[in-house]
């Protein structure tokens, strides 16, 4: 963009308007996984929309259980058929795309015991997903960045314990652990507030969808309350998480056109802001969603 025949004080200002723009600039992250018919994650990644991609759910763990990957009909992870996906996470993270597990889910089987319990299961990760080596790593070779924390059942406490113990084990494995969490926006989250006030959590996308109080349609106060409420937890970025489609979710659908209108410019000067978390790479296809909301998120 041409700036001849600006003054000195024209041209800081609009130096300054690009640099405010670039510090606020947010991204998309997305859930993957859980749906027929969905793309791959390769063409998931391909697709130049997405900041980080989340694989979703490992449904089953902790308490003495042994631990189950769910990919609905992308793989059986049983008969060893999820270790080609490896290809494709090598795929998306040579595009920069950081590809996180997310363990938890609203549907299944899981929960700590105690710090030890935390422990093992902080091990398993990393030995079967991360940075550690395991002959039976579901996903195969491919590292993962971090895990994601989508905790909905299962107890509130000893969560804290598994973040240090993930973030420990990276430390002192040479290879830095990424830790999210997804919480409902009221605030505090029930289950995953301890873990996310450890301040060990490099992204919240707090869910402003299934939770009529605070998300946008509860109208621009109770929204903006609900922000700032999370905006002060001790965390790297916050996203505004929200639904792809009307129909995967039960409220807080926002129409493209008002995200981008109406709400993203509430909360884009935050210093916290990182972007979008949509649910789910299934309905983004079906609407073109982040199509549509990339440029201005």
């Amino acid at each position: 963009m041409a700036t001849r025949g600006l003054s000195p004080f024209q041209l800081i200002a609009f130096l300054l308007v690009g640099l405010l723009a670039t510090c606020h600039a947010g991204s998309i992250a997305v859930y993957w996984g859980q749906n027929d018919g969905e793309a791959s994650l390769a063409e998931t990644c391909a697709s130049g929309n997405y900041e980080f991609v989340i694989l979703a759910f490992l449904p089953t763990f902790g308490k003495g259980q042994t631990p189950e990957l769910n990919l609905a009909s992308h793989c059986d992870p049983s008969s060893g058929g999820c270790r080609g996906q490896s290809k494709d996470i090598s795929s998306c993270q040579r595009r920069g795309v950081k590809v996180l597990l997310s363990i938890g889910g609203g549907d299944g089987s899981y929960g700590l015991s105690s710090p030890g319990d935390a422990r093992q299961v902080a091990m398993y990760l990393w030995n079967n997903y991360l940075g550690g080596s395991s002959s039976s790593r579901p996903l195969g070779d491919a590292v993962l960045d971090g895990i994601d924390f989508d905790i909905e059942l299962g107890g509130v406490k000893f969560w804290n314990d598994l973040a240090r113990d993930l973030k420990n084990l990276g430390k002192n494995g040479g290879k830095e652990v990424l830790l999210s969490a997804a919480p409902q926006c009221p605030f505090p989250d029930e289950w995953d507030g301890g873990a996310i006030n450890t301040g060990l959590f490099d992204f919240v996308w707090v869910q402003f969808y299934n939770n009529e109080e605070c998300q946008f349609s509860a109208g621009r106060g109770a929204f903006l309350d609900a922000w700032k409420k999370w905006e002060s937890v001790p965390a790297g970025k916050i996203y505004l998480g929200l639904p792809a489609a009307k129909d995967a979710a039960g409220t807080g659908f926002v129409p493209a056109a008002e995200l981008t209108s109406r709400v993203l410019p509430l909360i884009k000067g935050s210093p916290k802001y990182g972007g979008v978390m949509l649910w789910s790479k299934f309905y983004d296809d079906r609407t073109g969603y982040s199509d549509a909301i990339k440029s201005q998120v």
